[in-house]
């Protein structure tokens, strides 16, 4: 297959004619009973799986990824799976309420601190509890809201009352964000849908126009290509509606405020120029806590592969890139953890650079912090360490490097004393609210049990994840993916709204994730609920691309269910992981 790298621009013909396309469409769309909207649903998920190969070919050009390297299973992961299975969680929702059932009868609810209710939304099914045993998930709503008053449905309650063609500005890191963010569009605010890739991802077009192909169709969505020009040309395009953007701060202000000195004039004085509805997700520098404890030295040694995960997946380039680690200084393993963090760091893969401007941001760095310290075979991956939680002038807490840069923190204190100080550091001192780490032992966290909740409500952020990392939040269907709410539009942090929820829950505030603090092997010895090898997210993982490529997910006829196909895993994967079971049982 030929894949083309070479941005491509879609003329003013051709985008009129997809505008045009999609105000027929919109006509269609609100005489698409719930039943007929389920079922183009459900065939756009299985041309996802269909496609997958072609998909994450595509993807691993775009990232200049050996096509045998491990690493390719990020993009299986987070391009046509997550898509797959978030179409299979919104089926489920519309079936419900095609059929006048609660969408959330089968889910456990419990009160959390702040008069506010948790959904728990993983696990769902015997498949997440076999494919991410130990992992839990739950959604938090907005306080004042109780299990008699939640709300679900979103566009859907009113089907025929739609809501016009949305401008949905995709992002150029992870494949299936954009038709993530397009789907939600369709069904959560009940609009057709006009996706503009970034020129970064381009090369997708071709098979993001297959995926699509039931909707594209209709006239329900339409996909156009073109650079800021034509972004510009099409927000502010009398027959679009609202806009979605996935990026970055700057390129919000330019959209809402205008670029240059009219634009910080106009920013200052927060008189957007675009007067219409906008969504955004924006990112920002993602903490993640260290809670002090005794560890063994497997224990430092998988923690610091997590964090390195964290900051190296997509080699950094992702919103919720963990780009501050707060640790305590008085932590007597703390110079042990830091030294296995280093080797983490440079022992992980190589990569390309492939996203524009990380030199740039990785010099930036490097020019802030002269003691910023280069490690790994290349010179792009770079700790700094020393950094003051108390000097809210510290660039490396403003700015979103989105690039392989990792600064350390440190706050005195144990226990409860120093996760209040670094929940109150993290709050006030980092820029965006998207998404915060917690690492903590098993017998730490249960010290902590009675006021872990408290410190969790206290934390401003869109998804928190304990002995997890947040970007599970962003692969679990059923949760929420965004900022913390309340952001203006000057002062527009990690964005507005959210995406994915696939409950169309009304007024979520977080999703809160937890995870084991080992892997199973390690875990169920030391009595620990976990059937979870290494996770095939994290970048120290040799049989990722194994574990995960064609046919991870495999469908029914009816397309009703994905299932994990154990066999694809390394030998003795499958074996090992029923034999855990009957150890457990």
């Amino acid at each position: 297959m030929n894949i083309t790298t070479q941005p491509t621009q879609s003329t003013p013909i051709e985008l009129e004619a997809a505008i045009n396309r999609l105000r027929d469409g919109e006509v269609a769309w609100s005489r698409t009973p719930l039943a007929e909207r389920r079922r183009l649903l459900l065939e756009t998920g299985a041309a996802a799986t269909t496609h997958a190969e072609e998909w994450v070919a595509a993807a691993v050009a775009i990232k200049q990824l050996p096509p045998r390297s491990p690493l390719v299973g990020e993009e299986w992961i987070s391009g046509p799976y997550a898509t797959a299975i978030y179409t299979q969680a919104l089926a489920e929702t519309l079936d419900a309420l095609d059929n006048g059932r609660d969408p959330l009868a089968r889910y456990r609810t419990r009160t959390v601190p702040g008069d506010r209710i948790a959904i728990e939304v993983l696990p769902h099914n015997t498949f997440d509890r076999l494919l991410l045993g130990g992992f839990h998930a739950e959604v938090w709503m907005s306080p004042g809201t109780s299990a008699d008053n939640v709300q679900t449905g979103l566009g859907q309650r009113r089907a025929r009352q739609t809501r016009g063609v949305a401008l949905v500005l995709g992002a150029g890191n992870i494949t299936s964000i954009a038709p993530l963010d397009v789907l939600y569009q369709r069904y959560a605010e009940n609009r057709v849908a006009l996706l503009k890739l970034n020129p970064i991802t381009d090369p997708m077009l071709p098979v993001l126009q297959r995926v699509f192909a039931p909707l594209i169709a209709r006239g329900f969505v339409q996909i156009v290509t073109g650079g800021p020009h034509t972004g510009a040309l099409l927000t502010s395009h009398p027959a679009i509606a609202a806009v979605h953007i996935t990026g970055s701060a700057a390129t919000h202000d330019a959209i809402i405020f205008g670029t240059g000195t009219a634009g910080a004039v106009a920013k200052a004085a927060n008189a957007p120029s675009l007067k219409k509805p906008i969504t955004s997700e924006l990112g920002g520098v993602s903490p993640t806590m260290v809670i002090p404890g005794q560890w063994s030295a497997s224990d430092l040694r998988y923690q610091a592969e997590h964090i390195a995960t964290q900051k190296l997946h997509n080699n950094g380039f992702n919103c919720v890139a963990s780009q501050i680690v707060i640790l305590s200084a008085d932590w007597p393993q703390k110079h042990a953890f830091l030294a296995e963090l280093r080797s983490a760091l440079a022992d992980a893969p190589d990569r390309a650079a492939y996203y524009p401007g990380s030199d740039t941001r990785v010099r930036n760095a490097r020019d802030a912090y002269p003691h910023a310290e280069a490690l790994g075979a290349g010179s792009d991956r770079i700790l700094i360490t020393g950094l003051d939680l108390s000097d809210g002038n510290e660039p490396a807490f403003r700015t979103e490097y989105f690039a392989p840069v990792l600064g350390v923190a440190e706050l005195p204190g144990t226990g409860g004393a120093f996760l209040a100080a670094a929940v109150q550091a993290a709050n006030e001192r980092l820029h965006g609210t998207l998404g915060a780490n917690l690492i903590a032992h098993p017998s730490t966290l249960r010290e902590l049990r009675p006021t872990l909740d408290s410190h969790i409500a206290t934390l401003r952020f869109g998804t928190i994840a304990v002995n997890a990392w947040t970007g599970l939040g962003y692969l679990n269907p059923r949760a929420t993916w965004g900022a913390f709410p309340g952001h203006q539009l000057d002062d527009i942090q990690s964005g507005r709204g959210v995406v994915h929820n696939a409950l169309l829950l009304e007024h979520p505030e977080r999703t809160v994730v937890r995870g084991p603090f080992r892997p199973s092997h390690r875990a169920l010895v030391n009595g620990e609920m976990s059937i979870s090898p290494k996770p095939p997210w994290f970048v120290t993982n040799r049989t990722a691309r194994h574990r995960t490529q064609a046919h991870v997910i495999r469908r029914s006829p009816a397309l009703e269910r994905p299932t994990l196909d154990l066999r694809l895993s390394r030998p003795g994967v499958a074996a090992a992981t029923r034999k855990e079971l009957d150890t457990r049982t």
